[in-house]
């Protein structure tokens, strides 16, 4: 499992200046939301908003970026406001977070469609900030990576979505190792 600190030396190592307090900050606040989570792999899920901080470590983005991915999912699956999260880590991280963020409790007459209006959401941030469609893709290349402990309907829909969808985005944007392992 990566640790805070490796997290850590991989930012100071491009960006000396980097505040590490709030990614420290963002690390514990995220252990304690997800603190009793499991994945379906039944290991604890606080591992894989670790594991996309981490790639978004190996990209060399700022700390802002690095905190929202360890916040990605807090909004999405824990008992936690965006207005919080704005409070605590400020505007820029609860952007990241927004963009990233599925849509919650609205009715959607499908799944298509709630996934349509996600896609949608996700492409209006990222307008503003590329750094919102770096955060989900590492969010997906980490769940690409644990895809063996879904159904196999959710394995083959997963991989559609990444095929036609993620890969070649990373590839748009020249990121052609994150390309290759999402194919």
């Amino acid at each position: 499992m990566v640790r805070l600190t490796n997290i850590l030396e991989k930012v100071k190592g491009y960006h000396p200046r980097a505040d590490t307090d709030l990614i420290n900050k963002a690390y514990v606040y995220a252990s304690r939301m997800h603190d009793g989570q499991m994945r379906k792999s039944g290991d604890d899920y606080f591992i894989h908003p670790v594991s996309v901080a981490d790639i978004i470590a190996d990209m060399q983005l700022d700390a802002s970026s690095v905190c929202a991915a360890l916040l990605h999912d807090v909004v999405e699956d824990c008992e936690v406001s965006l207005p919080e999260v704005k409070t605590v880590f400020g505007e820029e991280v609860a952007f990241l977070v927004d963009g990233v963020t599925k849509l919650g409790k609205v009715n959607f007459a499908s799944r298509e469609d709630r996934q349509a209006e996600s896609f949608r959401k996700m492409l209006v941030a990222m307008a503003r900030d590329i750094r919102v469609l770096l955060v989900k893709l590492a969010d997906r290349l980490d769940n690409m990576r644990t895809l063996e402990h879904m159904s196999t309907p959710a394995q083959e829909r997963i991989a559609r979505e990444t095929i036609e969808i993620y890969a070649p985005l990373a590839g748009r944007l020249g990121i052609q190792w994150l390309k290759a392992e999402l194919e």
